[in-house]
Order: structure tokens, then C-alpha cells, then sequence
């Protein structure tokens, strides 16, 4: 018997996890009085990139006496940036529990070749931080893009630790609750949670942070990419807005159009709010389904932002194929472009839910998601 197609389509089909959905509101014309043509190092493009890092402190809540630049090369480059730049002071403790995390591993261990121990998780699952060594330098993500599994809160954190903590929050800014005076270095990017344009990441220091940049230089050359200090101090510069090198003044504009949208939303509490309704959605909806689960194994973990999910009917004997499968009809429908799982993750799906995802496309999703497993499986 042919299985009956559901009657209504997301109106946005975008769960992409990166680049993400751009807001609800977004219009090219809104883009209008983006700087083009214009030096970045000129009045108007200066003012710009500046309410760019003044907004971002707004929203996030960080503290006045934090430090926020705007960077190249999106979270990565940030990431890289203070790994290079303030790692090798002390002995480091890497934290992994999806692919992401693992890449700043083999940096930090392979490349840089630090001190440091290595505490991993496998997918699904999250490292105990309460066993962690904070007197060392912890790099950590604070929420696992490619598994789906997040740091539930800081109480881990102490706040008399001799070390740093440098934090990968690139699917968790904007979404979630951020412990400020428990992360010393904390990076993003544009594309995730406020569904940005690529390329351009956000670093975040604390005063601990810049003090331990200004009191150590690192054994290795770093490349001008990579440099907070000249002279051994500081270059305010960076997080004025002065930038390392020339950002796209197109992709200013539209993050500075986000962070509007996200205040109209009721800023981060709105967002996180927002989240929240999207992933829970899905958690209802697997509670309800015996053929599919949270690729997290404890509630308490699971990422409001990056879902992943995972088959879990005894019929299915080739697990990537069939979760390429079902991940491909969705898209042939028009229901859910670019739901697969990361290519390093476990066989399964990855649904975007962070603040630009509309609750209501989440809900017609998900009978297509059902339409889409029946047929395959019938096709085995």
C-alpha cells in the first residue's frame, strides 16, 4: 500500500547546520547601507565593525571588562588564533567528545606539540569536567556541533583555577547560557546560531586571558594572522574593531542585521527560548517514535542548537546508506535540505535548531521525516 504523503511543507526547509538559516525577517534589500566600496579603515567602516562588537556585548551579556575582536577565518581561525597564541605556558588538558574538539587535539598535541593530556568521549557522550585538572589550560567545546551533546552548565569550572579555559562556542553562542567569569577565551562564528555569513569568527578574552598574552610568548613564530601583542601588550586595535586584515564589509551589515533581529526577539533569553521550542519539538517527537532517537544518551546533554539523531529499527542493516537515504528524499521533497550527519559522526541525521529556525517549520518537518523512514523502509 502506497504511503500517503504529508499535506504541508516547512515554509523555510533550511537545517543546515552551517551556514545556518538566515533570521525570519531577512531580505537582501535589508542590506542596503552595507559599506561597499568603502575601506574598513574608514570612519563609516570603523563605526560599523565597532556596533558590531558593542552588540555582540550587549546580547551575550559579557562583561565590560572583556575584550571582543572580530577575527578571520570564522571559529576556526579564532580557535587556532588562541590555541597558537596562549597555549605552552603550562601543561594543557584537551576535551573531545565529537569531531570538532578531536581537530583541536591533533593541533595542540601533533602540531603544537604541548604538554597536555587528552580526555575523550565518544559520540553521544560528554568528558566528566569535574575530573578535569583546571590548574592546567582546558580546551574545550561547550557545545558538540557534529555529535549533538553540550556542557549543561559551568558549576565544573572553579573559579579559583590557575589555568585558562579556552572554549569553542561557535553553536552555542546565542543560544545558550554562557558562564562569562568561568571561560577565559571563548570563540564563534557568524554562521551558526544568528545565521551569519562565513568567514569572520569572534574572539572573547577575559582579563585573564590578556594577561597571560601579555606576560608569555609562545616558543613558535606565529604568523600576523595569529598576533594579539605587539611590544608585549595588547593591541587594542583588534577589539575596536580595527581588524587584522580587510573583513567583508557585505558580511558586516548582515551580522549587524541579525543582531537587530535577535534584540527584536528578546535578545539572548528570546533566542535560547527559541531554541529550546525547536529542539523539544524533536525530543517529543522521538519520545513518540520507537524507530528513532537522540544521538545524546543523557537528557540533561542533549544540544538545543545541533540535534543529531540515530535509527534505531532492528530492520536497518546498512546504517550510513539508509540515513543517506532518508536525508535525500527529505531534500527531493523540498521537506529538510542538508540533515546529514557530519561526515566523521555516527551514521544518523543533524537538524538545526538554533533561534533563525522557525518552531512551526520544525513541526511540518517532522511527518516528512516519518513519510521519508516508512518508504525506505519498505524499499529495503
Amino acid at each position: 500500500m502506497a504511503i500517503e504523503a504529508p499535506a504541508t511543507r516547512p515554509a523555510n526547509p533550511r537545517f543546515s547546520s552551517g551556514p545556518c538559516a538566515k533570521p525570519p525577517v531577512f531580505t537582501l534589500d535589508r542590506l542596503s547601507d552595507a559599506a561597499l566600496g568603502r575601506s574598513h579603515r574608514a570612519a563609516i567602516g570603523k563605526a560599523k565593525l565597532k556596533d558590531a562588537i558593542e552588540n555582540t556585548r550587549e546580547i551575550l551579556g559579557v562583561p565590560a571588562d572583556y575584550h571582543i575582536g572580530i577575527v578571520p577565518a570564522s571559529d576556526t581561525g579564532a580557535m587556532e588564533m588562541a590555541m597558537w597564541s596562549l597555549l605552552g605556558a603550562r601543561k594543557a588538558t584537551m576535551v573531545a567528545w565529537e569531531s570538532f574538539g578531536s581537530g583541536w587535539v591533533t593541533d595542540v598535541v601533533k602540531q603544537l606539540k604541548i604538554d597536555a593530556e587528552v580526555k575523550t568521549a565518544d559520540y553521544g557522550d560528554i568528558v566528566d569536567l569535574a575530573s578535569l585538572d583546571f590548574d592546567t589550560d582546558v580546551v574545550f567545546t561547550w557545545n558538540g556541533t557534529t555529535s549533538g551533546v553540550r556542557v549543561p552548565n559551568g558549576d565544573a569550572i572553579p573559579a579559583s583555577r590557575e589555568g585558562l579555559t579556552i572554549c569553542d562556542a561557535t553553536s552555542a553562542a546565542f543560544a545558550m547560557d554562557l558562564p562569562w567569569d568561568k571561560l577565559d577565551v571563548t570563540t564563534f562564528s557568524w554562521q551558526k546560531v544568528l545565521g551569519g555569513e562565513a568567514a569572520h569568527g569572534m574572539i572573547i578574552l577575559s582579563p585573564r586571558a590578556v594577561e597571560r598574552l601579555e606576560s608569555y610568548t609562545p616558543a613558535w613564530p606565529l604568523p600576523k594572522i595569529f598576533r594579539l601583542t605587539k611590544g608585549g601588550k595588547l593591541i587594542d586595535g583588534i577589539f575596536r574593531g580595527e581588524t587584522i586584515n580587510t573583513p567583508s564589509m557585505l558580511a558586516v551589515e548582515d551580522y549587524l542585521q541579525a543582531l537587530e533581529w535577535a534584540k527584536s526577539v528578546g535578545g539572548l533569553k528570546g533566542l535560547i527560548a527559541r531554541a529550546d521550542a525547536n529542539a523539544q519539538a524533536i525530543h517529543d517527537f522521538c519520545a513518540a517514535k520507537p524507530w528513532i532517537a537522540n544521538l545524546a544518551n543523557d537528557p540533561a546533554t542533549a544540544s538545543n542548537t545541533s540535534v543529531c539523531l540515530k535509527f534505531t529499527d532492528d530492520r536497518i542493516t546498512d546504517g550510513a546508506a539508509f540515513a543517506k537515504a532518508v536525508a535525500k528524499r527529505m531534500e527531493n521533497e523540498g521537506a529538510a535540505l542538508d540533515i546529514g550527519a557530519y561526515r566523521d559522526a555516527p551514521a544518523g541525521l543533524r537538524i538545526w535548531c538554533g533561534g533563525t529556525v522557525e518552531t512551526s517549520d520544525i513541526e511540518a518537518m517532522l511527518p516528512w521525516l516519518e513519510y521519508a523512514f516508512e518508504t525506505e523502509i519498505a524499499a529495503l
